[in-house]
């Protein structure tokens, strides 16, 4: 229904469109005129037509427009004496991002399924549509906060295992060490996902996120041990064969270095981990137990889940499956890399002396 208004009838009453619309909406949607109070609480009271002259087209049209004119005097002016209607279809209102219109359409999501695999459903119908020239269609609402989420969380990752490197460079004074240990973080995300999938979990962006963040300072902690150990035994060997510092050692010394420093950490790392993991597992599921209760009626009330526990289960989940992997990583996939590393670095060696026509050293 378009209210069409007459501006010169309008300007001859001396009324303006702005009051003209403003009686029809306060007729249909009302206007805060006053408050009332009753204690401290404060109610407000709405103006508008009663419902069986709301919705009549008569009662709005004839509705009087009272005001005073530039002389003082009272005027009541009929809506119908400046203003007609006529019915159409058109938008009720125009929605605009960016200067460029919008339509959004919005859903809730009944209970048993997940908003991100809908959305996916959705992506891929559409993406079989062809749109007219100049439309096109996103993702806004949850599943935008989703891509922004895990666009930081990415950004915040690279940036911890960026400043992790330089310190580890500055402190083994080596690329390849720190490298190492930064691949044996990277690597443990697989177990994350590994366990996310095996267990049919849903992925929490933020939550996973801050989840495999906090894993790179345990996993790094576990390898860094480990390769210095390594690093130790084999200063001490050298120094029992008279050797440079820094140089290499035969093969089957630097593989004993490697054995004996397993064996030794094997021990710390298992116990971090399983600690870490014990830890954990309460938050995972979500254990409740009601202390005050325990130590008056020793009854603990026991139970799981909660609010709480769906915020920090993802993050618990996370930090136990990549802290399992990542311990598999520490005392055998560290190890070997280790030692591809330093033989790859010998054959470098080798291939120096070969080129440059000196004798081959046999390590």
């Amino acid at each position: 229904m378009i209210i069409n208004v007459n501006r010169d009838k309008a300007r001859m009453y001396g009324l303006s469109t702005g009051q003209i619309a403003g009686t029809i909406r306060t007729a249909l949607f009302g206007k805060e005129v006053s408050d009332f109070k009753e204690g401290e609480e404060e109610y407000p009271i709405q103006l508008r037509l009663e419902e069986q002259y709301r919705y009549s087209i008569p009662a709005l049209m004839n509705q009087l427009i009272i005001f005073r004119n530039n002389k003082g005097q009272l005027v009541k002016v009929p809506i119908s004496s400046v203003a007609d209607f006529t019915y159409s279809t058109t938008y009720g209102s125009v929605k605009r991002i960016d200067l460029k219109r919008v339509i959004t359409l919005a859903s809730n999501v009944i209970e048993g399924y997940n908003a991100t695999e809908i959305n996916q459903q959705i992506n891929k119908v559409l993406s079989k549509m062809e749109f007219p020239e100049g439309y096109k269609y996103e993702f806004t609402g949850e599943q935008q906060e989703q891509k922004e989420s895990a666009e930081f969380m990415a950004n915040a990752l690279l940036i911890a295992v960026g400043l992790i490197l330089i310190i580890l460079v500055t402190q083994f004074n080596s690329v390849i060490k720190p490298l190492i240990i930064i691949m044996s973080v990277l690597f443990s995300t697989i177990g994350v996902f590994a366990g996310i999938a095996t267990f049919n979990m849903s992925v929490v962006v933020v939550m996973t996120g801050i989840g495999i963040v906090s894993l790179a300072g345990v996993v790094v902690n576990n390898a860094i041990v480990l390769i210095d150990y390594i690093e130790q035994l084999k200063a001490r060997r050298r120094e029992e064969l008279g050797m440079e510092e820094g140089a290499f050692l035969p093969t089957e010394v630097a593989t004993e270095c490697i054995i004996e420093a397993g064996k030794t950490r094997l021990r710390p790392v298992l116990l971090t981990a399983i600690t870490t993991i014990l830890g954990l597992v309460p938050m995972a599921v979500g254990l409740n137990i009601d202390f005050k209760s325990l130590l008056s009626d020793f009854n603990p009330h026991i139970s799981f889940g909660g609010d709480m526990a769906a915020m920090w289960s993802p993050l618990s989940w996370t930090v136990i499956f990549g802290l399992t992997f990542a311990t598999f990583l520490t005392l055998i996939i560290v190890p070997v890399m280790y030692r591809l590393t330093v033989l790859t670095q010998k054959r470098i060696v080798n291939l120096g002396q070969k080129l440059r026509g000196e004798q081959v050293t046999k390590f």
